[in-house]
């Protein structure tokens, strides 16, 4: 009963939405022929009616009658056509707003026997400009989603480790994150993002999480091009709180069990060494590099299977500590306060939100008021942390103003 009202009350806010701008619309294209309004008006509504219909068959079919690219397309395709309306719909209130206000003044300055004032026409400038600024996000967020999405970017850092010993100065490191190969519509274009990363060349190579949205079969046709990632000293990974399918609704508890399971056999079957809460040894001139990787641990609401104080075990005596930990937030929650010795932990998670500003040192976006680290390198005394941006997206299937991450990082022996 609740899910009928819930869904009844948006259906109605979605129509108010449609049936206010619909009025602008019009306004905004009187002097076009007939033909060009009618065929506005049955589009414009024709998308309304099918929007009611995905809704009620999500709620009440299943919300997995679609499934992966398919069903976030559609549902992305949604919330674009109402994101934009929303934008055409503030400046058709100002507009509104501004008529009465001189309806109002106009029943004192000319009041009529009745004592209602004469009605004021809505601006088809107005309405002109409210159609207009509709289209400024439709058309970002469609530029997202056909450019944005795979323009991969090389993004280069040198951290300078006064304990680094020799025999690893100028040591690279390549991190990828989040790819969520669930929401990929685009196999060439991933398989340009893994070359991209491969021309660098780098000596290790770390994945930090998220290989998929919920389910392990989402990356199944893509094993055979993430296995190309290979680095001389190796390939680590961890999982992501997208991994253990922990937002779908299994129909057993066994059946998401065997899709972890699953999705630790594609980690292995890429070459990737998953690491669960445990660690690797990588010695170099007798020198000793402890990889250290952490399951998924988020400080609130996310889910914390990881457990540093295991996977830091025996780690004691490497010269360099480098941890791999999904959620930028555990850095504050547990990194710093307890392990002071831990030189450097990569993150991703925050995706930068798939959307801000970045020019020179500026940079902005909505994932900063929920992250204090969300995107690129911080530093705090002797210890560091890098956020990737991300190799994939989820939800909107784009990227607008802060396109995919490969990252590329260059440890110096010496102070910076």
């Amino acid at each position: 009963m609740n899910k009928i009202l819930i869904i009844t009350v948006a259906c109605a806010l979605l129509f108010a939405i449609d049936w206010y701008v619909y009025q602008g619309a019009m306004l905004a294209a009187k002097n076009l022929s007939q033909t060009a309004k009618s065929l506005i008006k049955y589009t414009f509504w024709g998308f309304t009616v099918l929007t009611f219909v995905i809704l009620i068959l999500y709620n009440f079919v299943s919300p997995y009658w679609l499934k992966g690219t398919t069903r976030s397309l559609i549902f992305t395709g949604i919330f674009v056509n109402y994101f934009s309306k929303v934008f055409a719909a503030l400046f058709l209130i100002s507009g509104d707003f501004i008529r009465l206000g001189q309806w109002l003044v106009s029943l004192f300055q000319n009041p009529t026997p009745s004592g209602s004032g004469n009605a004021i026409p809505r601006s088809e400038f107005l309405a002109k400009t409210a159609i207009v600024a509709g289209t400024v996000p439709l058309v970002a967020m469609s530029w997202g989603i056909i450019s944005g999405a795979h323009d991969y970017r090389l993004r280069r850092k040198t951290i300078y480790l006064p304990n680094l010993p020799k025999s690893l100065d100028g040591i690279t490191i390549g991190q990828v994150s989040d790819i969520h190969s669930g929401s990929f519509f685009n196999k060439t274009a991933v398989k340009g993002g893994v070359e991209m990363m491969m021309n660098e060349k780098p000596d290790l190579l770390f994945f930090t999480g998220d290989l998929v949205n919920n389910e392990s079969e989402e990356v199944e046709d893509y094993i055979d091009i993430f296995d190309k990632f290979k680095a001389p000293l190796g390939v680590y990974s961890v999982t992501g709180n997208h991994d253990y399918g922990d937002y779908k609704a299994w129909t057993s508890e066994k059946a998401k069990t065997q899709n972890f399971e699953d999705l630790k056999t594609a980690h292995k079957l890429m070459g990737f060494d998953l690491l669960m809460n445990e660690n690797r040894m990588i010695e170099l001139g007798g020198e000793k590099v402890a990889i250290l990787g952490n399951e998924n641990w988020g400080a609130g609401r996310f889910a914390k299977y990881g457990n540093l104080d295991q996977a830091y075990q025996g780690s004691e005596e490497a010269a360099v500590k480098l941890l791999l930990s999904h959620d930028p937030s555990h850095w504050d929650a547990q990194v710093k306060p307890k392990y002071g010795d831990i030189d450097m932990m990569f993150a991703g998670h925050t995706h930068g939100f798939q959307f801000g500003v970045e020019i020179g040192d500026f940079k902005w976006s909505p994932s900063q008021y929920a992250y204090k680290q969300w995107a690129g390198l911080y530093t705090e005394g002797s210890q560091h942390l890098y956020v990737n941006r991300g190799f994939g997206y989820i939800g909107y299937p784009g990227r607008v103003g802060m396109p995919p991450e490969l990252t590329v990082i260059t440890f110096k022996r010496g102070e910076a």
